[in-house]
């Protein structure tokens, strides 16, 4: 039995800086420079007013240096440019007795303020190149994984495909018991892995942002056929409660695959004669399938990893699963825009709640979500 996964996360990205681009920069350097001389002539021309002409040059430059992050050496450049001629003014002007000399504080304070704001500038431009490097990895490594298990999944499949036609070819003739023993459990281990393969097959199409494709499905007919299906291969009391829920808009095979391996999860961890119940019904705008099992239950600690990937419980009889079944099948859930969760019991057993929103099913389901191939 197979399961699916989540969709693809939203992509890593990093916070860009603003780069305008190269005739822009050109019209802000020009512009500033305009402004610079501008102001220059006004602290010769008006020997007492030098503060307001100063302190404007160096707004301009913080204004411009936000907007176009010169490299540091150009921009220490025009910081001491500006600040020995204008400082020199002031300096010439206050010893004539035209400008106080309490004025002449604001010659290395100013371009130190300008200073500081670049070095922060500077560190922060820093902290964003480092983040984006670390996502790109990031991205990479995401990339490098959805790979190794599309391209695992699929060499998985053919040698265990060949060597499952020469076991079962050979269980068919007469051999001893101890052999048809031995051939069963390779049999047995040949559909687990299998059963892997399809897995992370599944999962690397829907980690790759494979959509789903949302048709109107009357999720109550599905959820019968599904329990039918179990019932005729597994020896357990089966019940199966569904309500109406009329047609909604969901993806019929993945939502199946999900429900199967809930429904395989009871099956692991029950016995024969124990009781698996399906039910599925319509509460306001939600349709929920629930999943119910007569076995041990789930153990307190074990809830919060219960939907890990590759993280299984020991079934009490059987053979171990995957650890893939549960994680995807909660992952469906979320690709359809619902949720799974799980509990134990009152009686004893397990529950599991898959919700989904019970969308409209009209034609634009079809419009809004892209095709898919077949899953497995």
């Amino acid at each position: 039995m197979s399961a699916i996964s989540s969709r693809a996360p939203e992509p890593l990205t990093a916070p860009a800086v603003s780069v305008p681009r190269p005739r822009t920069g050109l019209v802000v350097d020009v512009g500033l420079a305009v402004l610079v001389v501008a102001m220059m002539g006004l602290m010769v021309t008006q020997p007492g007013h030098e503060a307001a002409p100063f302190h404007i040059m160096f707004v301009a430059v913080a204004l411009a240096y936000g907007y176009r992050l010169w490299p540091v050496v150009p921009t220490l450049a025009v910081v001491v440019a500006i600040t020995v001629p204008s400082g020199w003014l002031m300096w010439t002007h206050a010893s004539e007795g035209a400008l106080a000399h309490a004025e002449l504080a604001e010659i290395p304070l100013v371009p130190i303020l300008v200073l500081v704001m670049v070095w922060h500038a500077q560190r922060r431009a820093t902290a964003l190149r480092q983040v984006k490097d670390m996502a790109s990895r990031q991205l990479a490594g995401l990339d490098r994984e959805r790979e190794f298990f599309r391209d695992a999944s699929h060499a998985i499949r053919t040698p265990v495909t060949i060597a499952r036609g020469h076991l079962e070819l050979a269980a068919a003739t007469e051999i001893p018991d101890g052999v048809e023993q031995d051939l069963t459990v390779a049999l047995e281990q040949l559909d687990r892995m299998s059963a892997l393969s399809n897995r992370l097959l599944a999962l690397a199409r829907l980690d790759s942002g494979v959509a789903l494709r949302l048709q109107p499905t009357d999720v109550a007919e599905l959820v019968e056929g599904l329990g039918t299906n179990w019932s005729a291969s597994a020896d357990r009391r089966w019940r199966i409660r569904n309500e109406p829920t009329g047609l909604v808009a969901v993806d019929p095979e993945w939502l199946a695959l999900a429900i199967d391996a809930l429904v395989e999860n009871a099956v692991r961890f029950t016995t024969d004669g124990d009781t698996i119940s399906l039910r599925c019904q319509l509460l306001d705008s939600t349709c929920i399938v629930s999943v119910t099992d007569s076995g041990p239950g789930i153990a307190t600690e074990d809830l919060p990893k219960l939907f890990d990937r590759f993280w299984h419980r020991m079934p009490p009889n059987g053979p171990m699963g995957s650890g893939l079944g549960l994680s995807m099948a909660r992952a469906t859930a979320t690709a359809h825009g619902g949720t799974l969760a799980v509990r134990n019991h009152p009686f004893g057993g397990a529950v599991f709640e898959l919700t989904l929103p019970a969308r409209s099913s009209g034609p634009s389901d079809h419009s809004m979500t892209r095709p898919s191939s077949s899953l497995l």
